[in-house]
């Protein structure tokens, strides 16, 4: 009991990151010496989600050992914190018993997620593996269309009837409450199974036993439909604080609900996509980047920056299409990549804050064409301020007013460019059913290098008049 004591006596002083690293250090250590005893004892205090971590942070050929020193109930509840690649080696090292006890005691959301992540061959052995109700559950989720409500909910909720009152109600939720992954909201339906109300476990609590049901129920009700998008769900939970919303089919009968932790692991999995696809598509699925092998790495990125190759030549041909102004004038040639950096810039931020309100509906009650015009007019606000600190740069480097307004008014011309592109391109993909993070950023890349430099030079031309 050593080991316990000097990690409980450790737990008070340390935040929740150190414990995780401190718990995955002392467990290898124990785990490396052969001492599972010790190794078991230290993670009887420490969190279910913590000790997942710490399972993941042990080289691969430990992970199995350290998860068998688990109980039954801990491993069940450890097993639904893993990362999915963690999850798929377990069910490969374990014995087939162990596994389908795990499996069959998770909950059917979470169980659909880890399907929808291993091979099929696997995933038919698991599912005739599985109680018949939880098979009946899992194939349920499964039959629906992926990133959709139904794919992400769980059955696992406790409904009444409008007839049943305070005391019967309290009676069921005692009964049914183990089964339930959530008993704070009570959903009322009608004989078919249709939701109609909702109460809540607060109301049933401060209410008297012989109520009934339909005296206490709440009579407006926000649900969702079974093929609602996930990001959808999420933005409907946030916006009324709730903390699981039901989910109905085409009939409106209640078939499951959407818990706020699923909300939380979906706004996760979006943000880091969309982050990735601003990148440059570094990363397209669920895989984690940094296990990734660098030969993966670099078929992820090149796609993209083979994109940005074909966009540069083509810069490069314009470029060597005005060799008789640059003949006469060499300097304009130091400016451009000040221009087209500058450009880039600037459509970046406006693609970015755009795709942002998109993702956050904040923009819904706005036009597109009203969120075009307005970056349009902040890009004129930003060129006229960049433009005129460039004009002031430019003709204290060289000495040549004439050059200096041409980069100057070429770059009130480029932002103005940049912000419509930035702006108008999220809009124009979504439209096509692509995705804006995706798309916009080497679309934009294009479109300022190639039209900033022929602005640049028409300009140019026009200003010094040759």
């Amino acid at each position: 009991m050593t080991e316990k004591n000097n990690l409980n006596s450790t737990l008070q002083n340390v935040t929740r990151r150190e414990l995780r690293d401190l718990v995955r250090t002392q467990l290898q250590m124990l785990l490396e010496a052969g001492d599972l005893q010790g190794a078991k004892a230290i993670l009887v205090p420490v969190q279910p989600a913590d000790i997942a971590e710490a399972i993941e942070g042990l080289p691969e050929a430990m992970h199995a050992l350290a998860f068998r020193l688990l109980s039954k109930a801990e491993a069940i509840e450890v097993y639904e914190y893993l990362d999915y690649s963690v999850q798929e080696h377990l069910i490969e090292e374990l014995r087939s018993q162990d596994v389908r006890d795990i499996v069959d005691r998770m909950s059917p959301d979470d169980r659909a997620r880890l399907f929808d992540e291993l091979p099929a061959k696997v995933v038919n052995r698991l599912l005739e593996q599985l109680s018949p109700a939880e098979r009946q559950a899992t194939a349920q989720l499964l039959g629906y269309e992926a990133d959709t409500a139904g794919r992400i909910m769980t059955p696992e909720l406790i409904y009444l009837k409008e007839n049943f009152t305070v005391s019967q109600a309290l009676e069921r939720i005692r009964s049914l409450a183990n089964a339930s992954e959530m008993i704070y909201y009570l959903y009322v339906t009608d004989a078919a199974r249709r939701l109609t109300r909702i109460v809540s476990l607060r109301e049933l609590v401060i209410s008297q036993p012989e109520q009934m049901i339909g005296d206490i129920m709440t009579r407006d009700v926000v649900f969702v439909h079974t093929d609602t998008d996930q990001e959808e769900v999420a933005r409907l939970i946030q916006r009324y604080d709730f903390l699981a919303v039901p989910v109905v089919d085409r009939e409106q009968r209640l078939v499951g609900i959407v818990t706020v932790d699923d909300v939380i692991d979906i706004l996760q999995r979006e943000t880091t996509e969309d982050i990735y696809a601003l990148g440059g598509g570094v990363q397209s699925d669920g895989d984690n980047y940094f296990q990734m092998s660098l030969l993966q790495v670099a078929r992820k990125r090149v796609v993209w920056l083979f994109v940005l190759l074909i966009t540069n030549t083509v810069t490069g041909t314009i470029i060597k299409s005005q060799e008789d102004i640059l003949t006469r004038v060499v300097v304009l040639t130091a400016f451009i990549p000040l221009l087209t950096g500058t450009g880039g810039n600037v459509g970046a931020q406006s693609s970015t804050v755009v795709i942002r309100g998109m993702n956050t509906d904040e923009i819904r009650s706005l036009g597109s064409l009203q969120v075009i015009g307005r970056e349009a007019i902040a890009g004129a606000f930003l060129g006229i301020m960049l433009g005129s600190i460039a004009t002031i740069w430019a003709f204290f480097l060289q000495g040549n007013l004439q050059v200096a307004i041409a980069v100057g008014t070429s770059l009130v011309a480029i932002s103005i460019l940049a912000s419509v592109s930035g702006s108008a391109l999220p809009f124009l993909f979504r439209f096509l059913r692509l995705d804006p993070a995706l798309m916009s950023a080497p679309f934009i890349t294009t479109a300022v290098d190639v039209l900033g430099v022929l602005i640049y030079f028409n300009l140019a031309r026009v200003i010094l008049r040759l």
